[in-house]
């Protein structure tokens, strides 16, 4: 598929190292991945749990209440518009930000292993206190320890899976990570559904099977392998040498051996990781960057999946409306990542991201003109139209699935130097904490106000962020990590300008070292 635009030309591919994709790999990779297997359990348990009539009548009797006595037929979703709710679900994004900085000292300076163990040890502490809760303090402190949890494993994983990985299967593997949390959100609800006829303990089984994810991280974390990239960037040598041999399936690594020595040299140089990533070089990247997070949750994703369930009520399903509508898209969402795995090093990231902004945009408007002209007021929408919806709606998600859900942890991940990787990650999810924490607090007052025209505010960001796509975003398949400055930024139409002029790097103590790309010391 040709390339639209003229902005970003598709990369042709640094040097191909000699590697052999190798069980070994793949089984290291599945079980790092299962980081997002618990971040999603987390996401997908979280609206559940929420929403159970014992949990809110324990921990939130206003809540329950106010849940219980609005009855409102013009606009029904305006009784969960409460601020208290959205509140004690937002706010604990914000937990994520300090712990992400935390993360990044550690992937840097103990390694990306470490991290994802301590990660693994939040989740299992925090899914204790929740399953124990007896008041309302036990039961923030628990998600306290999950948001934590949550900041460790997305600042290590997609920086693990990115290193570790083949060149010409980074994007694949890379996207266990989001293949694992449409898995664990797609768990996540059926457990849900199940949990909430047990009477008065449900939600206690639902947020502790928690365990079982969170179990599995802790435990891989142990036993998988250290990236080369950071063993060598942390100076041991040798043991780097070993590990990339044993990834790569061959003894013939001196090549890329010496890349990531030279690469680890510069990043050994920079003394503030923060201060360098604002710098005109390393500008692009930053920009990529938070750009990808904020246009990932303002892609209108919260709207779909919120009235999903309405949706199947009106096609006669009645009380079992919320199981068919989590299976249902939470199967197209899993299936369309698996997609996205076998798709991504193929096509690239620019085609993903464009055809399914055009996916997107349509089924968005189409929904919303149907809503728009087929509910009045007192009245339900006709079978007829809620299935055109329906079938949106997965258009949708399969969208969304194969292209922004799982785009946004890659591309940083892949395109930051070694010398601002880690600190470039914690940018990652720091910025996709603090707007996820907007969309969640802002959510259902938007929707309460915008009814179905909420889906129109979003199919015109899904515009915005595609334009943004087709002339900044650079294509990154297919070239090795640390050649991307070279390969990449110098060759698009606009960030050129900020790197060309690059081959210096001034440190804050106002020490210059060379550039990876040219390898010599001035």
């Amino acid at each position: 598929m040709p390339t639209l635009g003229f902005a970003a030309p598709v990369g042709t591919g640094g040097e191909e190292f000699e590697a052999r994709i190798t069980t070994y790999v793949i089984i290291t990779c599945i079980m790092a991945a299962s980081g997002g297997l618990m971040f999603g359990y987390d996401v997908g348990i979280s609206g559940g749990v929420t929403s159970m009539n014992d949990l809110l009548k324990k921990f939130f009797p206003v809540v329950y209440r106010k849940k219980n006595e609005i009855q409102d037929n013009n606009n029904p979703y305006c009784k969960y518009d409460n601020q208290g709710l959205q509140l004690f679900t937002s706010s604990l994004y914000l937990a994520g930000l300090i712990a992400t900085f935390f993360a990044s000292y550690t992937t840097r300076v103990w390694g990306r292993k470490p991290t994802m163990l301590i990660a693994g040890i939040f989740f299992v502490i925090g899914v204790v206190l929740n399953a124990a809760a007896q008041d309302l303090v036990m039961l923030i402190i628990g998600r306290i320890m999950l948001v934590c949890a949550v900041g460790f494993a997305n600042q290590a994983v997609p920086l693990f899976l990115s290193e570790i990985a083949p060149t010409r299967i980074r994007g694949g593997l890379n996207i266990l990570f989001q293949l694992n949390v449409t898995i664990g959100i797609l768990f996540a609800n059926l457990v849900n559904y199940g949990t909430e006829k047990i009477r008065p303990w449900g939600w206690r089984l639902s947020l502790g099977i928690a365990g079982i994810p969170a179990l599995l991280l802790t435990v891989g974390s142990i036993f998988i392998v250290e990236t080369p990239n950071s063993l060598i960037e942390r100076g041991l040598l040798e043991e780097g040498k070993v590990v990339l041999r044993k990834i790569r399936g061959t003894n013939n690594v001196d090549l890329e051996f010496n890349e990531l020595v030279e690469a680890s040299r510069i990043a050994a140089s920079v003394k503030h990781p923060f201060r360098n990533l604002l710098k005109r070089r390393n500008r692009p990247h930053l920009i990529i960057t938070v750009c990808l997070q904020f246009f990932q949750q303002f892609t209108g994703i919260n709207a779909i999946m919120f009235y999903a369930p309405v949706l199947f009520q009106t096609l006669g399903f009645k009380n079992d409306a919320s199981l068919y509508s989590s299976v249902i898209t939470g199967a197209v969402n899993v299936l369309s990542t698996i997609v996205s795995i076998y798709s991504v090093d193929k096509v690239g990231r620019r085609v993903l991201l464009l055809e399914a902004g055009l996916q997107m945009f349509v089924s968005q408007v189409i929904i919303a003109i149907l809503l728009g002209t087929g509910m009045k007021e007192d009245e339900e929408l006709s079978k007829g139209i809620a299935i055109v919806i329906v079938l949106m709606v997965c258009t949708f998600v399969s969208a969304f699935a194969w292209s922004w859900g799982p785009l946004e942890w890659l591309i940083p991940s892949e395109t930051f130097p070694l010398e601002t990787r880690s600190a470039g990650q914690s940018v990652t999810v720091c910025v996709n904490l603090v707007f996820t924490f907007v969309i969640a607090q802002a959510f259902l007052s938007m929707l309460c106000h915008f009814k179905y025209g909420i889906f129109l505010f979003f199919a015109a960001w899904v515009l915005i962020m595609s334009t943004f796509v087709l002339f900044l975003l650079p294509e990154t398949k297919n070239v090795p990590i640390e050649e991307m400055t070279e390969k990449v930024w110098k060759q698009h139409w606009l960030w050129k300008n900020y790197v060309r002029d690059s081959d210096l790097i001034d440190d804050e103590d106002g020490d210059t070292y060379a550039n990876q790309d040219n390898g010599k010391h001035v």
